[in-house]
């Protein structure tokens, strides 16, 4: 099921995509938003990183489209502020963006940032706000767009998000109204989704979101995440696929969410696939990691210890998946450092190590699970890719590997 060659790997990934490639119920919308198709590479620029990735490290030129994070309302959706993502480099980003033909746009929301969204829509005079709010403050930075990172309307999420029953169809009414007023009518307009489609009034999974394909530019499905600390096991942070592993680790992949939110009515070309620039840690014990009927083999999705103080040191985002960690090559690859397993699994088409010492295990990717997520993007017809976030990709590493499989110029 994985293989500890990497060439192995490049050379099975032909027929693999093959199998990969979604039948699609609707394949084009031909809106009168999609003058513009051309593919997207987009990522965001987090300001509360700006002292480690300064604007001036940023290749702009590999990214059609950067999105400033972010941005908070408050309850009744008249105000929208920065908060602390440093608004004072706001300016500096569109200018530097401008500069380099790269759209700027500004995320408004996130995972705890969202806590207001569902009052903000939830009557005709918050939406006029909220509208008000957002053009002027687009005005007034000189901004390209808005993406509403509003991650699960009608469902919770963090502790403290009000929602309603009614939440998604407030929201396309309020995309309607942005897009009635002049200025909003020239917005590019995205959202961040999960992976399954946005609630509907019943709480399941939303069948009919066509009239966001009409609003919105295109929709980025954060195909991240899937695993974590809150997983019964340790698995793959964005797996490509997971039809082809147990039902058991079943929890969602690259492949059933374009599945899913095309058959709720959004066609291919409004999709954008989310990738991570940063891995998920896990504390495993040596006997779970390595069992001995592997014969020394790395094992796929082993059970980790979930005592949060047993954790490894750091967040997601501190993992040693990066060449600068000590685990990999310079160049990104596994290079047989001491002590470490690697494995590729080839449902998810991601790769994990493993420190035996520290009983570290890492879910991650890299150059060849982006080659492999570009092949999923040309060969399904999406309109590309948005990655979390630009200072994880070491010596782009990443970028330069799914722009090139997804059919950008270099």
């Amino acid at each position: 099921m994985f293989s500890f060659l990497p060439l192995a790997i490049l050379l099975a990934g032909a027929s693999l995509n093959e199998a990969l490639h979604i039948p699609y119920a609707h394949r084009h919308s031909r809106s009168r938003r999609d003058a513009n198709t051309d593919l997207v590479a987009a990522s965001w620029y987090a300001g509360w990183h700006s002292d480690d990735v300064p604007l001036a490290n940023v290749s702009w030129n590999k990214y059609t489209h950067m999105i400033y994070s972010f941005a908070l309302t408050s309850a009744d959706g008249s105000m929208v502020t920065l908060a602390d993502s440093d608004k004072e480099l706001l300016p500096q980003f569109v200018q530097t963006a401008h500069a380099n033909n790269v759209k700027a746009l500004l995320s408004v929301g996130g995972w705890t940032g969202g806590q207001y969204f569902s009052t903000n829509v939830a009557d005709a005079s918050n939406r006029t706000s909220f509208v008000s709010a957002l053009t002027d403050l687009a005005k007034q930075y000189s901004l390209d767009g808005i993406d509403f990172d509003w991650e699960y309307p009608n469902n919770v999420g963090i502790g403290c998000n009000t929602n309603s029953t009614a939440d998604v169809d407030n929201l396309l009414q309020l995309l309607q109204e942005l897009r009635a007023d002049p200025a909003g009518s020239q917005f590019f307009l995205t959202a961040t989704t999960p992976i399954l489609p946005w609630n509907d009034a019943s709480g399941s999974p939303a069948t009919n979101l066509s009239g966001f394909a009409d609003t919105l530019d295109y929709l980025a499905i954060m195909n991240y995440d899937v695993y974590g600390s809150f997983s019964a096991t340790a698995g793959p942070n964005s797996p490509l696929n997971d039809t082809c592993t147990s039902s058991a680790n079943q929890q969602g992949s690259a492949a059933t969410a374009i599945t899913a939110w095309n058959a709720a009515g959004i066609p291919m070309n409004k999709l954008v696939l989310g990738v991570p620039a940063y891995g998920h840690s896990f504390r495993v014990a040596q006997a779970d990691a390595l069992p001995s009927e592997y014969n020394g083999a790395l094992a796929l999705y082993p059970k980790f210890d979930q005592n949060v103080a047993n954790q490894p040191l750091g967040d997601s985002w501190d993992t040693t998946d990066r060449p600068d960690g000590g685990w990999l090559a310079e160049n990104g690859t596994f290079g047989g450092a001491d002590g470490i397993k690697y494995a590729w699994d080839e449902c998810s088409q991601t790769p994990f190590l493993y420190n035996s010492t520290s009983e570290v295990y890492v879910a991650y990717d890299d150059a060849t699970s982006y080659q492999m997520k570009g092949n999923f993007v040309k060969s399904n017809g999406l309109r590309g890719f948005a990655m979390w976030e630009t200072g994880g990709d070491y010596k782009d590493i990443l970028v330069n590997s799914i722009r090139s499989a997804a059919g950008f110029s270099s």
